[in-house]
């Protein structure tokens, strides 16, 4: 399955007072999920290998590194929890990087909401406005995400650019070079 999703990554030192916009707004939590995010070498985009008890996807996304809404390209399949997919992966193009989190979702319509404690860099709070049949178009995915990215109070110094994995690997150099 392949869609176009708008997209912010913020860090977030409230978790609490965005779970309570989200319940203010009648938000379906959808549970907490303990997710590793397998991610292998690529010549371009990103791919990754998600498994939880709740997603379990392989994931290629393309998307320019922004900080604020930006649109991405999102090509998902689901896979059944025991898939030996990660070994033939591992094998063809190796791991990049692992990350763990633990991911608190919620979904209003067709935006989604991720509260994610990532382990070595902290807490972060993602929207996701997601156009998975093709009929609300960018123009409405962007103004759905600025809608909540104002609701949400993000100020621009904690907007993210880049993908946990991109971060993850800018503290592994920072710490090798030190």
């Amino acid at each position: 399955m392949t869609h176009l999703t708008i997209e912010i990554k913020a860090r977030c030192a409230d978790p609490q007072r965005i779970r309570d916009i989200l319940h203010a707004h009648n938000a379906e939590f959808r549970g907490v999920d303990r997710q590793i995010d397998t991610y292998f070498n690529t010549v371009q985009g990103r791919l990754k290998l998600r498994e939880g008890r709740i997603e379990n996807t392989l994931i290629y996304y393309e998307r320019e590194d922004l900080a604020g809404p930006k649109p991405s390209h999102v090509f998902l399949f689901p896979l059944p929890s025991s898939s030996p997919l990660k070994t033939m992966l591992t094998a063809a193009l190796g791991v990049l990087v692992v990350v763990e989190k633990q991911r608190e979702i919620y979904f209003i319509d067709n935006v989604k909401f991720h509260i994610d404690n990532v382990s070595g860099l902290g807490v972060f709070v993602e929207i996701e406005a997601i156009d998975e049949s093709g009929t609300i178009g960018e123009e409405k995915l962007l103004r759905q995400c600025n809608q909540w990215l104002r609701l949400f109070q993000i100020a621009p110094h904690e907007l993210i650019a880049v993908s946990y994995s991109d971060l993850l690997l800018s503290q592994a150099k920072a710490s090798v070079s030190t």
